[in-house]
């Protein structure tokens, strides 16, 4: 099953308990400004998710896929992504992760918002890295 920004949208305002068009006006602003960040070449880091990253791929030789002659491929960017450990064992595991009942510890909510108030955007002189 594929899931799109509007799945995302009705997910979160469904476990935070907030209206769709509040929700996605923060979705919205998040992706701008996570491409926007990219586009300037900085890097972002979600803890325990994952880091996104812009990487140039050099030029290479390549073939026109109708004709079969050669072809050079110019230099480009693009965005990679890198996921972090926690994602790496919860995907080899099969696990999918639900909101944790109240007897079972903190909700989705909770635990965002105690994360997002822990970690702050830093850099570094060397690669400018936001992280959250």
């Amino acid at each position: 099953m594929t899931m799109n920004k509007r799945d995302l949208i009705i997910q979160l305002a469904e476990t935070l308990d907030m209206q769709q068009g509040d929700v996605a006006k923060i979705v919205d602003t998040a992706f701008a400004a996570i491409a926007d960040s990219l586009a300037e070449g900085k890097r972002w880091e979600f803890r325990h998710f994952g880091v996104f990253e812009v990487k140039t791929r050099l030029p290479r030789k390549g073939r026109n896929p109708r004709t079969g002659e050669a072809a050079t491929v110019p230099k480009r960017k693009v965005v990679a992504f890198r996921p972090g450990k926690r994602m790496r064992e919860r995907i080899s595991n099969g696990a999918a992760h639900t909101a944790e009942s109240p007897s079972n510890g903190p909700s989705r909510a909770t635990a965002l918002s105690s994360s997002l108030s822990r970690d702050s955007e830093t850099t570094s002189p060397a690669k400018e890295t936001t992280r959250m």
